[in-house]
């Protein structure tokens, strides 16, 4: 009854952190107006101005307001898409690497477009993990947009892409592709002779779409990389020629052994 009564009065965790959350809305909000006076070269040239800000010490979190809102306004621009509050919290709990439950129409493929753009700007791939090809493709198509016109790069990776062709993607800004390919590239890299093998770089961020499949239901199938066998067939003809040449060892004393 206490617990209950507490909880009344203060909330429960989930209702202070949107309380919180409603309070930067309301930040980015009232940066709409600033952002819609700024002409395309000068809302694009955000991007330059918030690496380097970075670079002099800023923290993301303190750029979030203002990126979300120049991200909102070219999302209206690019796509003709506006984020709504509701996008904008969602946006928020992914930057924080936390899960967001998002119902059919309210727009995720959107939401995903405010933390990606923002954990870009330090200069590392932010990876978009999709479930299929398809829709890996798909966004990337339809998003692109958006992130072009604030100057990031955006690739795709694909099964059957050569190893120029993932690596060139990879350096892109934003990728999309599904965790299967994601998973497979980070155990080629691990099995690389050298850097300049790996295709992936550094891993900072990555938001997962269908959460629930991905990291539950699919992460019970191992991924398992496969290859053709070497060819070692002289190596065990030339072994197999020496061995009848080999005597059996002779004990001498416990634990010592002559041969030739």
């Amino acid at each position: 009854m206490l617990i209950s009564t507490v909880k009344k009065i203060f909330g429960t965790r989930n209702d202070r952190e949107l309380k919180r959350m409603r309070k930067v809305v309301a930040r980015i909000n009232a940066l709409e107006e600033a952002m819609q006076a700024l002409d395309d070269n000068a809302l694009r040239a955000k991007t330059d101005e918030f690496r380097s800000r970075l670079s002099e010490g800023e923290k993301l979190d303190q750029l979030l307001p203002e990126a979300f809102a120049v991200v909102r306004e070219a999302g209206v621009r690019a796509l003709g898409m506006r984020h709504f509050d509701v996008q904008l919290i969602g946006g928020m709990t992914l930057h924080d690497g936390k899960i967001a439950e998002m119902r059919t129409g309210e727009g995720k493929t959107l939401v995903a477009t405010l933390p990606a753009y923002l954990n870009a700007l330090p200069d590392h791939s932010v990876h978009l993990v999709t479930v299929n090809d398809y829709l890996a493709g798909r966004d990337a198509a339809w998003m692109g947009p958006l992130y072009e016109f604030l100057g990031l790069t955006v690739g795709v990776v694909r099964s059957g892409q050569s190893a120029e062709e993932k690596k060139a993607a990879y350096g892109c800004d934003v990728v999309y592709g599904t965790n299967n390919e994601f998973g497979f590239d980070y155990l080629r890299d691990n099995m690389a002779f050298s850097m300049a093998d790996k295709s992936q770089g550094k891993l900072a961020f990555a938001i997962v779409d269908e959460v629930d499949s991905i990291l539950i239901d699919e992460a019970r199938t191992p991924l398992i990389i496969s290859g053709a066998v070497e060819d070692s067939s002289e190596l065990y003809k030339a072994i197999n020629r020496l061995i009848p040449k080999l005597t059996p060892e002779v004990e001498e004393q416990e634990g010592d052994f002559t041969g030739r």
